[in-house]
This record gives C-alpha cells, sequence and structure tokens, in this order.
C-alpha cells in the first residue's frame, strides 16, 4: 500500500498535449555529455509518471489522496480487502452460532441475534458455575 507522500502513476497526466515529454529540448547539450548540439534525440525522456508526480507535488496531503484512491487500482485493492475482511467477519459468527444453543438447532440467527444469545449464554454459565 502507498503512503500519503507516493503518487500513483495510473492518474492521467494533466499536461497539455503540445507540452514535450522531452525535457532538454531546445537546450543546449548536458555537460555530462559533452556535446554543444540542442537536439531532441539527445535528450532524455521523462519518466512514466514523472510528469504527474511534479503536478501532484503542489496539492495539499488530502487532495493528493484523494486522488489516488480514484483510481481503478485502488479501489480494486480496496474492494479485495473489504472482501476479505467481511468473509472472515462472517466466519466468525459462523464458529460462534455452532457454539449457542438453540431449538430448533439448525435455526437461521441474524447477527445481532447470535450476539444477543451469547451474552445470555455466557451469563447462564456464569451463574450456573457461580452456584
Amino acid at each position: 500500500m502507498l503512503n500519503s507522500d507516493q503518487t500513483e502513476i495510473d492518474l492521467p497526466p494533466t499536461h497539455s498535449e503540445s507540452e514535450s515529454v522531452f525535457s532538454d529540448c531546445g537546450r543546449a547539450g548536458s555537460a555530462e555529455d559533452g556535446s554543444s548540439v540542442g537536439l531532441c534525440s539527445q535528450s532524455r525522456v521523462a519518466e512514466p509518471g514523472e510528469a504527474v508526480k511534479k503536478d501532484l507535488q503542489h496539492l495539499s496531503r488530502e487532495e493528493r489522496r484523494r486522488r489516488r484512491r480514484a483510481t481503478a487500482k485502488y479501489r480494486t485493492a480496496h474492494a479485495t480487502r473489504e472482501r476479505i475482511r467481511v468473509e472472515a467477519f462472517n466466519m466468525a459468527f459462523a464458529e460462534l452460532r455452532k457454539l449457542l444453543p438453540t431449538l430448533p438447532p439448525d435455526k437461521k440467527l441474524s447477527k445481532i441475534e447470535i450476539l444477543r444469545l451469547a451474552i445470555c449464554y455466557i451469563s447462564y454459565l456464569n451463574h450456573v458455575l457461580d452456584v
């Protein structure tokens, strides 16, 4: 999972079509390569998401978080985590239900009924131990 300072690469770029992804076009070559000709072919290509990261730096932490959560990748991951959480929750209720005496034994109970019955049963067992 990403922390709040990281940005999501899946976000659509916010630069216009006319802007170039080449950072050094029109300028003289860098001192590293020793060339003095400013050709676009010699410029380095911006990394994917670099323009997005640069555009998102001016946004507040909350706005960056909001944009990251709006991506399809984030929503899919969140839905998967939620599904796993709900399944674990339901399995815990099923296990608790198996421990509770009811008539008939296969009677379907809601979650709130299971909790209330568990409270009553624990209270009854405490009473039995005290006597």
